[in-house]
């Protein structure tokens, strides 16, 4: 039963390969002794040292985020996704990339076991082939002639394909784990296998054995020997699965050998609460021993002997035995290559078996209890948005002590753990509640005039007329770090432009944003929409959040640069508003006053150096060099312990200068920053536009002509004349509060407020008119009158 592959120069491959990995693969801090190594193994000329896994099995994996601790995995290859869809023949491509991912996890250092169907479909091929050749031959004896058109294919014995095909199978798995370094072994099995205790503990050792040599296992079915399939009604209880399908073949070696995780391929994304392609099919993501009454099992797949229903029962059973189960889709162009790799790294794919149900709802419920309390709040009164949002100010103040003691928590367990600057974005005081609760009373004020103003009219005909209205985007998913006072403010917006909203919060802020999303459902509460605003506390990452374009509407970053470009990676078909980068200018021209300069750059680098806002760059024009006016500036960093790094002309310049620049493209985040020398106000604004991220730049002269041919050529969101980067804030321009600075060119650019958050729709009404009635011949013709817009009357 057992066919052992070759696997020939592994070993000195691995030996000479060793020494190079120590020097170059790992870090010099974090390099590992050679005694700690467990494995080194090459996968596409790249080669990996894998660090021992370890857990102790017994109860399955309760979240996703724990699968990536999985030693020990079993893939279950379904029919549907090894063959070709004319059932003759395997899918060679689709193949090839599992045999990849599984060789990668191989070399992680975990140990994989595949369960595969496929003989019978490539058995098929080899049968259908040699049929057709027999048949030509004997027809040419017989008649001399070659009617091939008139030839009938039997129906062909699955057993007999079965027989055909394994050998052919196998020969093809090991050429592809070849590619990888890896030895495969074969292990065909039946039901007495597993019944018969001697032939039991036999496949067991077997199984060890292979598992301890890091060879992978590929078993099977042998279905050239096995009974007809009959039902699975022996699926009961983990004492008594029977081997009838692979599927329960997976299920039941799982559980035999101590498996951390099955996965389970198929032709479907994983569980629906109604059969898949239904219009109101929705994907399980966590499936629930006692959830079957809520699942409609569909048909069975086009090959193969279990349908979804009996791969749910052995998910159950593996699952009662111990072993995390995920069932998902193995045969999607889009995302085979990466199924099961994203699987073991807890991303969200699939169908996921858990015993423990969360305390509260899942996110995808929380998104649609935002979209359902977001409608409901569009609809209220301008006043009673604006009610709600003054009662949010005023428990901001009321409640300081309970919201300060829970900021206190989060600040002693982030220390030692976040740098200085994330520590200040995370400190909460009572000035900056007090400048909250100000600035949530303006945005109060500027929300009487939001949802449902009409911005345009038009008369298409007689009694036909035309509006555009503004209405709320629909639902905002808000992810932000260590920044709890963002949180009341993206709600107050949200709240003035009848948006529903989903907050993603750091764990570093975690009680602070528990109390303060607690007032804000509170304040929600006094018009009877508490769920229009929600805090995601489940274990979801960031990249499963930005995949829910059903649910997302638009998705605002707010942190780090890394975390703005990650989301924009990750974000799947939903816009996303923010910048990446602040790598602020300010720009020294030759006029510029002596008396401004040190001021303005001492507030727009010193003031908060955390803030993207915050100056990066300092440009000084050349004849400014070796002037008081310059002097002055220098010392001025000197005193406030700014380190000044020296871009490429202005280190030309200086005997000893600073270090110079690694990159002028530089967020430094902290009291740093770059000094370059220009020429002039044109160099300046080319440096801006090469090396800048378009948020704000400023120019510091008293030459008027200068200051405006700067602000009119510098294409960045706010451009400034003789003030401070610092500016570029909602709430100092006047907007209340901003949910971020977008340096996009579509929809919102800048601080980005309450107009930001709305977008528009077109309500037309008619009397009973058709567009044939404007046609050529038609008795109406089309007028397009601009009417007066209504005002509002907010006395």
């Amino acid at each position: 039963m057992l066919r052992h592959m070759h696997r020939s120069g592994v070993q000195p491959f691995r030996q000479r390969l060793l020494p190079w990995v120590q020097s170059i693969a790992v870090p010099r801090s974090n390099r590992v002794q050679p005694s700690a190594i467990r494995h080194v193994r090459s996968w596409s000329n790249i080669p990996f040292i894998t660090v021992p896994l370890s857990r102790a099995h017994g109860k399955p994996f309760a979240h996703r985020s724990e699968l990536k601790h999985a030693k020990r995995i079993v893939v279950k290859l379904g029919s549907a996704v090894v063959t070709r869809g004319d059932e003759c023949g395997l899918a060679l491509g689709r193949l090839a990339s599992i045999v990849e991912q599984v060789s990668v996890l191989q070399n992680q250092g975990r140990e994989m076991m595949l369960v595969t169907s496929g003989a019978v479909a490539f058995g098929k091929q080899r049968l259908r082939h040699e049929i057709l050749l027999s048949q030509s031959v004997r027809q040419a004896l017989h008649s001399g002639q070659n009617h091939l058109k008139e030839m009938a294919i039997p129906v062909l014995e699955a057993r007999a394909c079965a027989a055909a095909g394994q050998s052919g199978l196998m020969a093809l798995y090991e050429a592809m784990f070849t590619q990888y370094s890896i030895c495969a072994a074969q292990i065909l099995v039946t039901n007495l296998d597993f019944h018969d205790e001697q032939k039991r503990r036999n496949l067991n050792g077997t199984l060890h054995e292979l598992l301890r040599m890091n060879i992978v296992p590929i078993v099977n079915t042998n279905d050239a020997v096995v009974p007809p399939a009959e039902p699975n009604s022996d699926l009961q209880g983990v004492n008594v699965i029977s081997v009838k399908d692979n599927d329960s073949l997976a299920a039941r070696l799982a559980v035999e050998k101590k498996t951390d995780l099955l996965i389970v391929l198929s032709d479907v994304e994983g569980l629906f609460d109604s059969p898949p392609g239904s219009d109101d099919a929705k994907l399980i993501d966590i499936f629930y021993p006692g959830d079957q009454q809520s699942v409609t099992f569909g048909t069975k797949s086009r090959v193969g002997l279990g349908g979804m229903e009996a791969k749910v029962k052995a998910a159950l059973w593996a699952l009662q035995g111990g072993t995390s189960v995920v069932i998902a889709n193995g045969t999607h162009p889009k995302v085979s290559g990466h199924v099961i790799t994203d699987i073991v790294e807890g991303k969200k794919v699939g169908t996921f078996f858990s015993e423990v149900k969360p305390a509260g709802p899942t996110v995808e419920q929380q998104g649609e209890m935002a979209r359902s309390g977001g409608r409901m709040l569009a609809t209220l009164e301008p006043e009673q948005r604006a009610e709600i949002i003054n009662h949010l100010a005023d428990l901001l103040t009321d409640q300081r002590e309970e919201i300060l003691l829970a900021n206190k928590k989060d600040l002693e367990e982030a220390e030692g753990r976040l740098a200085s600057p994330l520590l200040k974005r995370l400190s909460l005081s009572t000035s900056k509640l007090n400048s909250l609760a100000i600035g949530l009373r303006q945005i109060a004020a500027s929300s009487q005039e939001s949802v449902g103003r009409v911005l345009r009219r038009t008369r298409i005909a007689k009694n036909l007329e035309l509006e555009q209205v503004t209405v709320p985007i629909g639902v905002l998913l808000v992810i932000f770090e260590s920044r709890p006072d963002c949180l009341p403010q993206v709600a107050a917006l949200a709240i003035a432009s009848g948006n529903g909203l989903l907050l993603k919060g750091g764990k570093e802020a975690a009680h602070s944003n528990r109390i303060l999303h607690l007032l804000t459902q509170e304040a929600l509460s006094i018009h009877g929409v508490k769920e229009a605003i929600q805090l995601v506390n489940t274990r979801e990452e960031v990249e499963d959040l930005c995949r829910l374009d059903k649910i997302i509407d638009l998705i605002i970053p707010r942190g780090s640069s890394q975390l703005v470009r990650d989301i924009q990676k990750a974000a799947k078909g939903i816009p996303v508003m923010g910048h990446s980068e602040g790598i602020c200018h300010m720009y020294v021209d030759s006029e510029a006053s002596v008396d401004k300069v040190t001021r303005l750059v001492r507030d727009s680098k010193c003031e908060y150096p955390a803030a993207c806002n915050a100056l990066e760059t300092l440009l000084i024009h050349r004849d400014l060099l070796r002037t008081p006016l310059f002097d002055q500036i220098i010392d001025m960093l000197r005193v406030e312990q700014v380190k000044i790094h020296a871009g490429p002309k202005f280190a030309s310049y200086l005997t000893f200068s600073p270090s110079e620049v690694k990159s002028l493209r530089t967020e430094y985040g902290d009291l740093e920053v770059c000094i370059e020398v220009v020429d002039s106000v044109q160099e300046a604004i080319d440096h801006i536009h090469k090396y800048g991220s378009s948020h704000t730049d400023v120019i510091v002269t008293e030459n008027e002509k200068t200051a405006e041919f700067f602000l009119q050529h510098v294409d960045s969101a706010c451009v400034f004349w003789n003030a401070s980067t610092r500016f570029s804030d909602g709430y100092r321009f006047g907007l209340g509060a901003e949910v971020g600075i977008s340096t996009s060119r579509i929809h919102a650019r800048g601080p980005v407020g309450l107009e930001g958050l709305l977008t528009t729709k077109w309500l037309l009404r008619g009397q009973d008119h058709v567009v044939s009635d404007f046609s050529e011949h038609g008795s109406l013709k089309y007028l397009h009158e601009n009417l007066p817009v209504p005002q509002r009357n907010f006395s």
